[in-house]
Order: structure tokens, then C-alpha cells, then sequence
């Protein structure tokens, strides 16, 4: 599900996915000409290979389906590529699902055996630096790298191309947090409210009371007793990057941070784990679980968003892109479903808490030994640009978003590698440029590419809603998401580390699996609270305390 979804948080930023086909003012009247002319006239960046290049990777099988002779490596996108670059992308290897895709790039760096390039986490760029298995790209990077991929990473402030650098040398080309992915959300069936005459939860006291009334009182009014109050996920907390169903702003309304380093009250680094306050928030959880207010079912789904698409649940926690998937799912089965998000459930002062997110977390790595390393950031500069809608070659542009649209099939699903970039604050931008215009602010006509569509999507929404589900995702995740956030007053708590420590190459593994199985558990059941006090002892007894304090060492060196 990680890899699914993580493709899912940058699709959503994206909105190329909802495309009509058209060109803005913008790109039409050429207050963006002077960009895509820019562009053009890189010829490093974006010119082709003056001979033949392949460029072998690892496939992630996506979900759609292409039609006709199309395959995963020759279809209009790769096609599209090829012509621009001269670079042959090959599939070195496929796997579909995520566990499998994961278990081939695990395999990959343990034989020795790695594509030209791949996208790799963390943990993994650190073990390929200290076996010196990657490319160092300094020198490719800038010489190759395209003006836009450049300022993508400068809205950073310089944070993400540091942390893919080891003694100055540049070892991978890292994506960008969007900010704004770090805040999880409750989002509610509005409709479900109303017809019960109830007000949208601010508290625990609310969420819980709202959830008994949507297991008890039939909101759906089909006369069964067949409905969920919060949906949840096995996985329970996600913690740097929340998905669709954690408890993680459970968990930040008790000030807890679980899978986050950070200070407590006398400026110690602490895991968030194994803290009081995550004691406390795992005793509200289990006891919503034991009154049957959480879905009794949760830890047995094979994904977790079964009960929102189908229509049972009235509540979940993700983050604000949550319209895009899943629940753009579940008002395709149901139009009738209103689904509004919460900043809840609030502290015991009233105010909102939530973590911030990592700078990146990912990175496209170039296997060492590769004669074409110049390939590689060409691709990534070719199709960021595409996806940023700055592509000079409006009329092939046009046929791929009609292509994409007729099909049902996402392009960026058949990117050579699935590191699509952004800027940190691209989401909020694009909110307040359209706010400006729907308030008669700002004239449609100045705005950039991505903000143009956005406010192209939305009018087509509240024209005409719900008839264009396409237009409804971007609409309603701005609108509902987006718009609670910007709007409310948050603490926000910043993690002091995200990488990897010598300790845990060896031990980090056993302690996720430690933690993981003892939340579950305490939550369904199986476990009583109490037990929490010793899976503490075991984790710092197992290789916690260790690592607690090289992570503090090295915070003090920064």
C-alpha cells in the first residue's frame, strides 16, 4: 500500500490527471511564453542525446490498463519521451504490488544487481553511499539539470539537495515535501450530519459521540445496522506522511508523535513512540475499538479504504487530497455522499496540533558505472516539465491529455521513474491564486499552468457538481481539504531527525516490527494497556536507547 500511495500524494499535486484538453490564457496569450522559450533554449537540459542512449529501470505495474498494441514500456508516453530525448527507456524488471515491487529494489542493491536508475527511500540511499554503489552527480546535475528542476529544489531552501549529499558530493536526485502533507484531517459524512441533526466534531468528546450516533442511528436510513463510525488501518500511525486512515491526529491531540524524534519539556531527543502521551492516546483508541466505534473490522481489510468506498463509513482521518483517492471512489458509487473535512479533534486547551513533514524522502539514484548519467536527469527534467504544463510542444501536449482522458489512463503511471517534483508550497500558492480569482482578485488570464487548471476544474464543478468527477477531485480537495487548513491557526511540531543511524541497519527493523504489532494490539484487544509500560522497556532494552542517543549526538552536531 506505501508505494501506492506515495504515488497517490504526488498525483493529487498534480493536476494533469483531471485534463480537458485545453490550454489557459496564460499558455495561449504567452505570459508563459517567455518560460517555455526559456526551456526550449536549454539544450543541456532538454535536448536530445546526439546518439542512441538506453536507460534500464525497475516497473512498477500500475493499476490501468492500456489498450490495443501499447505496452508498459512502449505506449504514447514513452513514445512521447523517446522523440524528445533519444533515450530508450528498458524495463529491466516489473513487479506489480507494492510488497513485490519493494521486495525487487530490495533485491536490486543486496545483489548488487541494480538498474541504470531507480528511486530509492532513505535508509536505502545511505547503504548505497557507504558501498559506494551510486553515481556521484554533482557534476551531472549542474550541467544538466534544467532551470526548473533547479528552482523546484530551491523552494526547499537548499534542504532537500542536502539531504541527498554526503561530504559534498550530490548522490541523488531527491522529490520535494509538499508542506501542507503533513496535516491530517477528520474528514465526515456531511450528509450523514445532517440528516442526524448533529454539529461537526471539534473534540474527542464530539468524534466520539458523532461515531455513536453514526453506528446506532442509521445515518444512511437503509433500516440496517450496517454503517461504521471511524474507519481505521492496521497500520494505525503513519507518522512523517499520513495516509488515508491513521490515527495520527489522535495521537497529536494528546501531544504525542509517534514515529517522530523530537523534544520533550527539558530538551532531550525522544522517540514519539514510547512517550506518556502515546500511552494515553492508545488507551482512547482502544477503548473507542472495545464500544465498537472504531470498525471492528479494520485490521482484517486488505485495504483499508473498503469501508469509505462502499459507503459504510462516517469517518476517517487522512490528509487534504483525500477526494482524489479514495474518495472520489466513493462518490462514484454514491453521488448522493458529502463528504467535509475537520480540523479535529483539537487539544485540551482548543487549539490544533499536528507534526510538520520531512524535506524528502525519496531519491532517483544512478546505478556507479553507468557511462550516461546525463540521461537520467534529462528524463526527470523532460517529464517535469510536462507535468508542470510547461512544455513548449503545445500540440503533442494536447493529443496526451486527450489521449488521457478518453483512456482513464495516467501518464505520469508510465514515467520512466516515479519522482514527480513540485514546490514545498505549491499547494498554498495555488489555493490563494484561485481564492484571488473566484473573489475577483486576480484575473484568471495571469495565472501559471497548474493554478489556471485548478480554477478550470473548479468552475466546471460548481456549474455543474458532481457530473465531472474529474473536475470534482481537484474542486473538492481544495475547496474542503486545502481551505480548512489555510483557514485554521495550528501548532505545528518539527521533528529534529529523519535519517538513519549505524544502530539501525541492524536493529531498526525489529523495533518498527515491536511497536507496530504492540499498537495493534493494544487497540483491538489482545493487549491491555498496561503492556505498553513493557514494550517501552523492551525497545530501549532491544536497541532504543542506543540509537536514541547516536540521533542525539548527531542533533547536537548540527
Amino acid at each position: 500500500m506505501k508505494a501506492r500511495v506515495a504515488l497517490l500524494i504526488m498525483a493529487v499535486l498534480l493536476l494533469t490527471g483531471a485534463c480537458t484538453g485545453n490550454n489557459s490564457p496564460a499558455q495561449m496569450s504567452g505570459l508563459q511564453g517567455d518560460e517555455r522559450a526559456d526551456s526550449s533554449a536549454e539544450p543541456l537540459a532538454y535536448g536530445s542525446m546526439p546518439e542512441r542512449v538506453s536507460v534500464r529501470v525497475g516497473f512498477k505495474i500500475p493499476e490501468s490498463r492500456l489498450s490495443g498494441s501499447d505496452t508498459n514500456d512502449n505506449n504514447p508516453i514513452s513514445r512521447y519521451l523517446d522523440q524528445l530525448t533519444n533515450i530508450k527507456v528498458v524495463h529491466a524488471w516489473e513487479a506489480k504490488g507494492d510488497d513485490a515491487f519493494e521486495q525487487k529494489i530490495s533485491f536490486a542493491i543486496a545483489s548488487n544487481d541494480m538498474p541504470d536508475a531507480m528511486v530509492v527511500d532513505r535508509a536505502q540511499l545511505r547503504k548505497l553511499i557507504d558501498n559506494d554503489m551510486i553515481q556521484d552527480l554533482t557534476g551531472t546535475y549542474a550541467a544538466y539539470s534544467s532551470k526548473l528542476v533547479r528552482d523546484i529544489y530551491a523552494s526547499s531552501g537548499g534542504k532537500a539537495l542536502e539531504e541527498a549529499s554526503r561530504d559534498g558530493k550530490l548522490y541523488g536526485l531527491p522529490n520535494v515535501a509538499i508542506e501542507m502533507d503533513a496535516v491530517t484531517l477528520l474528514w465526515v459524512r456531511q450528509d450523514w450530519l445532517d440528516r442526524l441533526g448533529l454539529e461537526p466534531p471539534k473534540t474527542l468528546r464530539d468524534i466520539e459521540e458523532v461515531a455513536r450516533a453514526f453506528v446506532q442511528r442509521d445515518p444512511d436510513g437503509d433500516g440496517k445496522a450496517n454503517t461504521v463510525g471511524i474507519a481505521g488501518d492496521k497500520i494505525v500511525v503513519f507518522g512523517q506522511k499520513p495516509n488515508p486512515s491513521g490515527f495520527d491526529s489522535i495521537f497529536h491531540s494528546f501531544h504525542a508523535f509517534p514515529k517522530n524524534w523530537t523534544r520533550d519539556t527539558d530538551g532531550n531527543v525522544v522517540y514519539g513512540s514510547i512517550t506518556p502521551e502515546s500511552k494515553a492516546a492508545l488507551g482512547q483508541l482502544a477503548d473507542w475499538y472495545k464500544q465498537g466505534l472504531i470498525d471492528k473490522q479494520f485490521v482484517l481489510y486488505r485495504e483499508s479504504e473498503e469501508p469509505i468506498v462502499d459507503g459504510r463509513a462516517g469517518m476517517f482521518f487522512g490528509p487534504w487530497w483525500m477526494p482524489y483517492w479514495p474518495l472520489s471512489e466513493a462518490v462514484a458509487q454514491n453521488t448522493k455522499a458529502e463528504w467535509r473535512a475537520y480540523a479535529a479533534p483539537v487539544d485540551a486547551n482548543g487549539e490544533y496540533v499536528t507534526h510538520t513533514a520531512p524535506v524528502t524522502d525519496r531519491y532517483l539514484v544512478v546505478r556507479k558505472g553507468y557511462e550516461h548519467p546525463e540521461a537520467v536527469v534529462k528524463l526527470l527534467n523532460v517529464f517535469t516539465r510536462l507535468e508542470r504544463r510547461l512544455d513548449p510542444n503545445i500540440q503533442e501536449t494536447q493529443w496526451l491529455d486527450e489521449y488521457a482522458s478518453q483512456s482513464g489512463v495516467q501518464l505520469r503511471h508510465y514515467y520512466p521513474f516515479d519522482l514527480l517534483l513540485d514546490y514545498s508550497d505549491a499547494v498554498d500558492n495555488r489555493y490563494d491564486k484561485l481564492q484571488g480569482v473566484l473573489e475577483g482578485k486576480l484575473d484568471p488570464s495571469t495565472l501559471d499552468p497548474d493554478s489556471y487548471q485548478l480554477y478550470e476544474m473548479t468552475e466546471t464543478e460548481h456549474q455543474n457538481p458532481k457530473k465531472n468527477l474529474d473536475a470534482w477531485k481537484p474542486a473538492a480537495a481544495y475547496e474542503y481539504g486545502v481551505g480548512v487548513i489555510r483557514k485554521t491557526p495550528m501548532i505545528k511540531v518539527n521533528s529534529v531527525f529523519y535519517g538513519a543511524t549505524p544502530a539501525m541497519g541492524t536493529k531498526w527493523a525489529a523495533l518498527e516490527q515491536l511497536e507496530n504489532e504492540t499498537y495493534l494490539k493494544i487497540i483491538v484487544g489482545d493487549q491491555s494497556l498496561d503492556s505498553f509500560d513493557e514494550f517501552v522497556k523492551q525497545w530501549r532494552l532491544q536497541g532504543g536507547d542506543e540509537i536514541t542517543k547516536e540521533i542525539a549526538a548527531r542533533v547536537s552536531e548540527e
